[in-house]
């Protein structure tokens, strides 16, 4: 066992339980906040949890995943649009720390692997997640109202 694995447990048991909390105990404001921090976790524990196994691949899912979860929350965002917008949530705090936290593990995991094609994917894989994230947290807070169709 090395050092990645129990930093890649840490931010996966935070964000499972701060997503489990979140789909639980609340409205829907709450839940859909909830499924947008689990993108936002899994990935970077997805990324230190490659470099804990020496596997590659892991990148690309975190990739995909980094790519495709807020996108899922868009699409919940826009479906639920009339729900959320007589209750929209605030999930600025938490996407603030979820994107401290992907910047952080990207930054180390740079660090770690040298200058690389890898370190590449691993800056395309943050920007995705990072700037997903502050996306689809200002359309959930209604930030995208004047968008919507008739």
């Amino acid at each position: 066992m090395n050092g990645w694995m129990p930093a890649a447990s840490v931010v996966l048991a935070g964000g499972v339980g701060a997503t489990l909390w979140g789909v639980a105990t609340g409205p829907l404001r709450r839940a859909v906040v909830a499924q947008n921090l689990a993108t936002a976790f899994a990935c970077p524990a997805l990324l230190l949890l490659s470099q804990a196994y020496d596997r590659p691949s892991y990148v690309d899912v975190a990739l995909v995943l980094a790519l495709l979860g807020p996108v899922g929350t868009l699409v919940f965002a826009r479906l639920l649009a009339d729900e959320l917008t007589a209750d929209p949530p605030g999930a600025w705090g938490v996407t603030w720390v979820a994107a401290g936290v992907g910047a952080v593990v990207v930054l180390v995991l740079c660090v770690a692997v040298g200058p690389s094609r890898a370190m590449v994917k691993l800056l395309v894989t943050g920007a995705l997640l990072i700037g997903g994230n502050v996306v689809a947290s200002h359309a959930l807070s209604g930030g995208f109202g004047g968008v919507r169709s008739g």
